[in-house]
């Protein structure tokens, strides 16, 4: 057996890397995934869930509440806002907006997983998340913001083994050594933040922009995983053409996912 040579070892130490998990994660299903449709931001058949940035003002910024999940499951090991599925119990009406319903679940998982109580009338929508069709888990993901409330945090040890109060910049620098697992949506809702000065600037932007709705495309580029969004020259493209790999011209809406630190390009 040839020796082994220090290209190799590096490349045996990447791959263990806390942020290789979603990379790899996201690699694995490009396969799977096909063509996007008019129905598929809507689908009724894919669970949602609702995630809930919690902000606070500190030295340095706006700081947000991150929760670890535990080494198992869909997110194992991945840093993320407090949040989780909508149960049956969030609907008061078979055909209540599914917004409303995101927001109710919301509140509830906070409460869950961190002993926080918040007032559901406060949150500000960001953000509604759909994953590329086709893929064996698409959760599609409400983002919602809100002022942390008072109170102590009391992690719910099935689904938090760690919680951290960061600035956003400060988590991206973590992800981008290699030192923490980030998600997509994630890692792009830090970036977004990273512009405010103060809490109340994030959910004065958020109000005014409205929400935002990243329906995901997913090819392979140059580097690796290339996440796609509306704006993208080359979102609409057949993956299958020779022109889908970062070869057309235009405006660009990605995130480049194959080397760290990840590239976020979004043009005006």
């Amino acid at each position: 057996m040839p020796d082994e040579t220090a290209a190799d070892r590096a490349s045996d130490r990447a791959a263990d890397r806390p942020s290789d998990r979603a990379v790899r994660a996201v690699a694995d299903s490009i396969d799977l995934s096909r063509a996007r449709t008019a129905d598929d931001a809507a689908d009724p058949s894919i669970p949602v869930a609702a995630t809930v940035l919690l902000l606070r003002d500190g030295s340095g910024g706006p700081e947000v509440l991150l929760i670890e999940r535990p080494d198992r499951g869909s997110f194992a090991g991945a840093w993320v806002f407090p949040g989780g599925r909508v149960e049956a119990s969030d609907r008061r009406t078979p055909d209540e907006d599914e917004e409303a319903v995101a927001r109710r679940a919301g509140v509830r998982e906070t409460h869950e997983e961190t002993g926080l109580s918040l007032d559901e009338a406060e949150l500000v929508t960001v953000s509604v998340w759909d994953p590329p069709p086709g893929i064996a888990l698409r959760i599609r993901t409400w983002f919602f913001a809100v002022r942390a409330p008072r109170g102590e945090l009391a992690l719910a040890e099935a689904e938090a083994v760690a919680a951290s109060w960061t600035t956003p910049a400060d988590m991206l620098a973590r992800h981008g050594r290699g030192e923490a697992t980030l998600y997509p949506p994630t890692w792009v809702t830090l970036h977004a933040l990273t512009a405010r000065t103060d809490a109340a600037s994030v959910l004065s932007a958020a109000r005014l922009a409205g929400v935002e709705r990243f329906e995901t495309v997913a090819r392979r580029g140059a580097e690796g995983p290339l996440l796609l969004w509306q704006g993208d020259a080359e979102y609409a493209l057949d993956p299958d053409s020779g022109t889908a790999r970062g070869e057309a011209s235009g405006p660009r809406h990605r995130l480049e996912i194959g080397a760290l630190p990840w590239r976020y390009t979004r043009d005006a």
